[in-house]
């Protein structure tokens, strides 16, 4: 028997291989030139999603444009994508966000409903809760930027690593998002990709059965075993926010008493700050391991590793100055510049000669520095996903001589840099300190897409005009739920009035639309568009049906799932759903069954992306100020996403019946 069996296993081996080799020539046999090629063209886009080397925006315009040059795309809707009612409604959306946050509305929702003095984990329960629900009727990053603060504080207060109240924070912010239609870009591209199949678009509402569910269920086990899945990755006594020592320069002016010093004797001078020199450029040359016989010079720059306030205490002991920028040194121009600048030399001593007119060019800058010192601030902030200074550095940006702020340091998950700080270029989740004056650090942060790690004042600048956005969202929301009105009609309407009102300075409405987003998906959905007419969008799902779900519904409704929240894990939501959906109403096509079950999983799962820091750009936020690493995710995500599954795949049944 044993030796039958035997026999038998070298035959049922050989043709499974056969089966695994010819396959591909079966499925390309069936497939026509225009299928090959759109197949090859999504293969290669989600390629370099996941790679993420070049921005998603671009790859979703150049997949847009290899699709016009093979003829997939006709020429003249070729950019109708940026025309279609999910496009505008995303838009309008940041825009009616951006306006509950700069008028304070939210910060006044936050202080009324945050507890004052509860435990860590009810304050950090309801703090979740209350981004869970701001993410249903606003961006739900947002939502984060705007709570961010607010959480590092409370980490500070119960002595807690502060990735151990962000990444709850983080989770049920993207859980949030899935219950309504505009809480996350994912519900409204699959509403429109239902109202383009000729079923109509889901209403306000429509996602909220299910999507309910699984926020309350998830953010529930997100509370619960936060405690112990989310990693710790700093120590809880520390009383500054610390997301490990920064790495900064400073320099040894000509006058500072450390001239002559030996090296090994400036490293015990600052030995007990917990400072300590990791390297010295001198004459532009790095040297890594400096000797500790080496005597200091002027325009020498030290090296220093240390925490913010071992960092002052280091320049004390010293005498010597922090080094944001070369003084002198011209700055080239960047794109969209006028013209280049010079940076502006530093030095406290010099401040009131210069607040008096010494520098008339420098006139807007030198008043900036001429303040009293008191109003001189130390601020971190964190870089946001969409930041306009991502791949750019100090030196360009021109920091100094255009904003009188000056880049100290950059911290990067702990890790050292190899670059001149003045050229480093930043990055996605980078924490820089900074220095100014109050107000001109506040203003950076808001206009460049980043967010301050402090905590703030409570903003009413304009209580009338906060309350103007607050009633303009509930507005649009009620005219969006009970279908007066398209949603991107009542939604544009509400822009109107927030324009018209000055809410937000017309001039400055532009600034708060994510654009990378909108050509995305304005790039994308002619491209699932041409999914759908060339046919290879019901090749695909035919595929599935019968290869992976063995004719099963349910399981295809649960592939269909899994399928997409994986794609998600790993590359932009909003680019999932697009892809996602011609597959889901072909499926549905072939199994003869109602579409909506299969675009509500396309929902669900391009929402549920708790694996990686790249799936999701609040995910990417907390990268830093967390001290997390790449793999620390899937500890709290992995399970997260299989209660989805397990919750998510029910509810859906029940609530839209095969």
């Amino acid at each position: 028997m044993v030796t039958e069996n035997e026999g038998e296993s070298p035959g049922a081996i050989a043709i499974i291989l056969a089966i695994m080799q010819d396959f591909p020539q079966v499925i390309l046999s069936a497939m026509s030139p225009d299928q090959i090629t759109i197949l090859l063209i999504l293969l290669g886009t989600i390629a370099l999603f996941v790679w993420g080397r070049f921005r998603h925006d671009l790859v979703a315009a150049t997949a847009l444009l290899a699709c016009v040059l093979f003829g997939l795309v006709p020429g003249r809707e070729a950019f109708e994508g940026f025309g279609h009612p999910a496009v505008i409604t995303v838009a309008c959306v940041l825009i009616l966000s951006r306006a509950l946050q700069v008028t304070g509305a939210v910060d006044v929702i936050t202080d009324r409903l945050l507890p004052k003095g509860a435990s860590a984990w009810v304050s950090t329960s309801a703090l979740v809760i209350l981004a869970a629900i701001l993410s249903a009727f606003m961006n739900n990053v947002g939502a984060l930027a705007l709570l961010m603060p607010v959480a590092v504080q409370m980490a500070q207060r119960h002595k807690l690593p502060p990735g151990q109240v962000l990444m709850p924070l983080a989770f049920g912010s993207i859980l949030g998002g899935m219950t309504t239609l505009i809480g996350t870009p994912p519900n409204l591209i699959v509403s429109g990709f239902r109202a383009d199949a000729g079923l109509g678009s889901f209403t306000m509402f429509d996602f909220t059965p299910v999507g309910l569910a699984v926020a309350v269920v998830g953010v529930a086990f997100t509370l619960i075993a936060g405690r112990w899945l989310v990693p710790v990755r700093q120590r809880s006594d520390l009383e500054d926010f610390d997301i490990g020592n920064y790495l900064s320069e400073a320099r040894v002016q000509a006058d500072s008493k450390s001239v002559g010093v030996r090296l090994a004797e400036a490293e015990r001078r600052i030995d007990e700050t917990g400072a300590q020199v990791v390297g010295l450029i001198r004459n532009e040359e790095r040297i890594h391991s400096p000797h500790g016989n080496l005597k200091l010079r002027a325009a020498d720059i030290l090296i220093i590793e240390a925490e913010p306030k071992a960092l002052m205490s280091a320049l004390n002991q010293l005498d010597i100055r922090l080094e944001e920028d070369k003084p002198g040194a011209p700055v080239p121009a960047e794109p969209g510049d006028d013209k280049p600048a010079l940076a502006a030399r530093q030095d406290d001593k010099d401040k009131t000669e210069k607040g008096k007119g010494g520098d008339q060019d420098q006139g807007h800058t030198d008043s900036k520095r001429s303040r009293d010192d008191d109003e001189m601030a130390l601020l971190e902030v964190v870089v946001m996903p969409m930041s306009s200074i991502i791949g750019r550095s100090a030196r360009s940006l021109r920091l100094r001589s255009q904003h009188g702020i000056n880049l100290l340091a950059v911290s990067r998950q702990g890790r050292r840099t190899t670059a001149r700080l003045r050229n480093l270029q930043l990055r996605p989740g980078d924490v820089l300190l900074t220095q100014g004056p109050r107000e001109s650090l506040g203003e950076f942060a808001v206009n460049h897409g980043c967010v301050p790690l402090a905590e703030r004042a409570l903003r009413i600048p304009r209580a009338r005009q906060a309350l103007i956005a607050g009633l303009v969202m509930l507005a649009a929301v009620v005219g969006a739920a009970f279908g007066l009105l398209p949603a991107a009609i009542t939604f544009a309407a509400g822009v109107v009035v927030i324009a018209a009102t000055r809410v937000i300075p017309p001039r400055k409405i532009y600034d708060a639309i994510d654009w990378p987003v909108i050509v995305l998906l304005g790039a994308l959905i002619p491209v699932a568009g041409a999914m759908a007419t060339t046919g290879t969008a019901d090749l695909l799902a035919g595929l599935m049906l019968e290869h992976a779900s063995f004719g099963s519904t349910v399981m295809a409704l649960a592939l269909m799932l899994v399928i997409t929240m994986t794609l998600s894990d790993f590359m932009n939501n909003a680019a999932t759903a697009a892809v996602m959906c011609p597959i889901a109403i072909s499926a549905a096509g072939v199994l003869g069954v109602s579409a909506d079950p299969f675009l509500m999983a396309v929902a669900v799962g391009a929402s549920c992306a708790f694996l990686t820091p790249i799936g999701h750009q609040n995910n990417t936020l907390i990268l830093g100020p967390g001290g997390f690493h790449f793999g620390d995710y899937w500890r709290l995500g992995l399970p997260l996403e299989v209660l989805v599954v397990l919750v998510g795949v029910p509810m859906i049944l029940l609530v839209w019946p095969l």
